[in-house]
């Protein structure tokens, strides 16, 4: 498995209390499929997504990613596992302004130190992957919401991380557009041999996925199936 969350609990503060965010919560994604997870605001969701990307640490239970078991890494450590294992697709691209769809991906393998030669090549070979070869000179605001979101796309598997994490790819785009893009991130899963797992609200796309949960109240809970047309 290149995800698994073993019986984790997460709590925040909540004036002289605590309140629950997750609760017990064990969920194991294998490489090459995608898990939606669904349920309404509140519900644990983005908690759950934070925890997977070992940007929050939880009150107990074990995360492992890639075969590593992330209970007591550093700061240090855990940053290094991100950039090497992890790719996350936030709900909204938030793309530099100014740079080129190009841009936009080699900034994040530059980061991790990779050779400016092959940066290029793997952030052309993405775009065209999600169907923006076309569009690589261009800047933000010149592609369409959809086209940011493929952007985004690409740049989270820009570092070729064994786990995809998205977050409501849907929010911002109309019903075929938002289908598009689902369908999209289940091929690149399935293409790309990623552990992924997606975030929404939305249950109109979930044919897509190869298993649902549903949150409710921190916990997680099998949902009802979803007829698949593949």
């Amino acid at each position: 498995m290149s995800l698994h969350l073993t019986d984790v609990t997460l709590t925040y503060p909540d004036g002289d209390n605590r309140l629950t965010a997750l609760d017990r919560v064990t969920l194991s994604v294998p490489r090459g499929s995608l898990t939606a997870v669904v349920g309404p605001s509140g519900s644990g969701k983005s908690s759950l997504l934070a925890v997977a990307a070992t940007l929050v640490t939880p009150d107990t239970g074990g995360v492992t990613v890639d075969g590593v078991d992330t209970t007591g890494l550093s700061r240090g450590a855990l940053a290094a596992l991100r950039r090497r294992a992890i790719g996350i697709v936030f709900q909204q691209p938030n793309l530099l302004p100014s740079l080129t769809a190009t841009e936009q991906l080699q900034v994040m393998a530059t980061l991790d130190g990779r050779p400016p030669a092959r940066v290029r090549r793997r952030a052309d070979d993405l775009l065209d992957a999600v169907g923006l070869g076309a569009q690589a000179g261009r800047r933000p605001h010149q592609l369409s919401g959809g086209q940011r979101q493929r952007v985004n796309i690409a740049r989270a598997l820009v570092n070729d991380p064994v786990l995809l994490l998205v977050d409501e790819p849907t929010s911002a785009l109309d019903h075929d557009r938002g289908a598009a893009v689902v369908d999209l991130i289940a091929r690149l899963t399935r293409e790309r041999g990623t552990a992924t797992v997606l975030v929404t609200h939305d249950r109109d796309h979930l044919t897509a996925a190869d298993r649902t949960v549903e949150m409710r109240d921190g916990r997680l809970h099998p949902a009802p199936e979803v007829h698949r047309l593949r």
